[in-house]
């Protein structure tokens, strides 16, 4: 064998010579080039100040960047489409701060009703239809605070929003939240009668550390608790856990990167949960000076929950705009402005659930009708509750890297909130889901 013949035959068997000669073998496909959305509209609010004549570029799901219009390019990508909004503020999609997607308003049927009588499998329906409602008002994330007798319900029903499988906002989830035994309802029911509850009991130092180390294996973002409930001897509320027990939930939820949201409502309520380290205060109806003095120092957040209580007052057949306002409105509304006055920071969430979801906004705008301005609003509605939930490095501004949950309405809300009624245009994860 001649050595020019031995030469191809090794190369015909071993593939030695190159890839051109190996009998089999593919060349590997082009790598293939992400395509590039332009989003040109009059104006961009990046979650902190407003910028006449910005676009946005997003690829993959993801903001690439941000800037005036003249200086913007897809860069490496492909240029897939541009997507004018005339006239329209791009903003981040709101961050809502409050919502039980479980729920529906009290006038179709009550808390109680929904507990027992509503089959989970109904409830999580009617959840979908809530969450796509949410989602196309412009609220491109919720932070869901508790299923109210539904489980973990809330941690199914976000994956499927993750995957794809339904419309709805971004969740961060809650699972069943935590409540001193006996505290919670339904109640009214013989004592003999073992009633399911609204929320998972617990009890004791250990007790409660073993319950959040449960609820963090179901796959919940953060707890939430009930510092203080209607269990007092006339009904009234009081508190629940000692500030010992909530400070050993604190410890458990931070210890696996997690954090600690408190309904109270009670001044002695308030001061346990705050001084347990808990990280929001939800609905404060008694809070006082001295409280907002402490959650100004301790850096606490308070969700004041204004248009729940306005929701069940006209449930109860107060005709708003007709009738005086009830005493317990004025006082919730006369907490919330001086904590307003105390500088204590707020949140964005209106127990939406009690009145109908996709409606959240009734929230912002009672906040804003008791002394809050309108920039103020809006930069908690979408950057502020981002960094208080513990996203604002993925949500809530309009930056490269983020997130593309985008929303664009017709005005300006940083000067008229009315603007935020006004949503033309849904993208959540670079996806549109409403366009005008």
């Amino acid at each position: 064998m001649s050595g020019r013949f031995r030469l191809a035959f090794v190369a015909l068997t071993f593939g030695v010579v190159g890839p051109a000669v190996v009998i089999g073998q593919q060349a590997p496909p082009p790598p293939v080039i992400p395509m590039a959305t332009i989003l040109r509209p009059a104006r961009v609010y990046d979650g902190a100040t407003m910028h006449d004549g910005w676009a946005v570029v997003v690829v993959d799901g993801r903001i690439t960047s941000a800037g005036p219009a003249t200086d913007i390019a897809p860069g490496p990508p492909r240029h897939g489409s541009t997507i004018d909004l005339p006239g329209l503020t791009l903003m981040p999609g709101l961050v809502e701060g409050h919502s039980h997607l479980l729920l529906h308003p009290y006038n179709e049927t009550t808390w109680n009703d929904q507990v027992l009588r509503e089959p989970l499998a109904y409830r999580v329906a009617r959840a979908t239809v809530s969450a796509r409602d949410t989602l196309l008002a412009g609220i491109t994330t919720v932070r869901d605070m508790g299923t109210e007798g539904a489980g973990y319900a809330d941690v199914g029903l976000k994956r499927s929003i993750d995957d794809g499988v339904i419309p709805g906002p971004r969740m961060l989830v809650s699972g069943p939240a935590m409540v001193a035994t006996g505290s919670y309802g339904p109640k009214g029911f013989a004592p003999e009668i073992t009633v399911p509850q609204g929320a998972e009991e617990a009890d004791g130092v250990e007790g409660v550390t073993r319950v959040v180390r449960n609820q963090i294996g179901h796959g919940i973002d953060f707890v939430k608790i009930y510092a203080d409930y209607r269990w007092g001897p006339n009904g009234e509320a009081l508190p629940t856990f000692s500030v010992e027990e909530i400070a050993a939930i604190v410890a458990t939820a931070k210890s696996s990167g997690r954090y600690v949201a408190a309904h109270a409502s009670t001044p002695e309520g308030m001061r346990r949960a705050i001084l347990g380290g808990v990280e929001t205060i939800d609905h404060g109806d008694a809070g006082t000076p001295e409280i907002w003095s402490l959650m100004v120092e301790k850096g606490v957040t308070f969700c004041p929950t204004l248009a729940a209580g306005d929701a069940t007052a006209q449930y109860a057949g107060w005709k708003k705009g007709q009738d005086p306002e009830p005493a317990r409105l004025a006082a919730k509304r006369q907490t919330y402005q001086a904590a307003l006055k105390a500088g204590v920071k707020l949140c964005f969430g209106g127990d939406v659930g009690v009145f109908p979801h996709g409606d959240n906004l009734r929230e912002l705008e009672m906040m804003v009708a008791a002394g809050l301005p309108a920039a103020d609003a809006t930069r908690i509605a979408t950057s502020g509750n981002a960094a208080t939930f513990h996203v604002g490095n993925r949500l809530g501004s309009v930056k490269a890297g983020m997130l593309a949950d985008l929303i664009a309405v017709d005005g300006d809300p940083t000067r008229d909130l009315a603007a935020l009624r006004k949503v033309r245009f849904v993208m959540k994860d670079g996806k549109v889901y409403r366009d005008k």
